[in-house]
């Protein structure tokens, strides 16, 4: 599962509304250290749901080898000699498209609207029903473990 999240190159995002309406969005990303690392204007209607509600759903787009990521999205920043390297690194799967993010685009006051989702609950198919899956995932930022 976690391989088929770091090789994915599109994701779905969804949110909620502040009237409890579902949205999705089409998001590039990376999956790295066991979250979900993303970048996107403050502006957007994604951006302004997940700060008022950080729940999301993360899914790739395959509907048959299906993984479903559970978990809240977090703005953050990333500092240029460590993890924002390792982000811009691989964010590299997106250089024949066009976008190459440098080391340094994640270290600005505001984090160059970098996000990051902390899963909660993951659920995985690719020959259902024999083989479905589920995890947990520990949250030491909220059991304090």
């Amino acid at each position: 599962m976690e391989s088929r999240l770091r090789d994915s190159l599109h994701y779905w995002i969804s949110s909620v509304r502040p009237d409890g309406r579902p949205h999705s969005v089409p998001r590039w990303g990376v999956w790295l250290d066991g979250r979900f690392w993303y970048d996107g204007a403050p502006t957007t209607v994604h951006t302004r749901n997940v700060e008022r509600n950080p729940a999301v759903t993360l899914t790739l787009e395959s509907g048959t080898e299906v993984v479903i990521v559970e978990g809240e999205s977090h703005a953050t920043r990333a500092e240029p000699d460590d993890l924002g390297g390792r982000l811009a690194r691989a964010f590299g799967k997106y250089a024949a498209a066009g976008y190459s993010p440098a080391p340094d685009a994640w270290a600005g006051p505001d984090g160059g609207g970098l996000r990051v989702i902390s899963p909660s609950r993951a659920m995985a198919w690719f020959s259902f029903p024999t083989d479905c899956t589920r995890f947990s995932f520990s949250r030491p930022d909220l059991d304090g473990t």
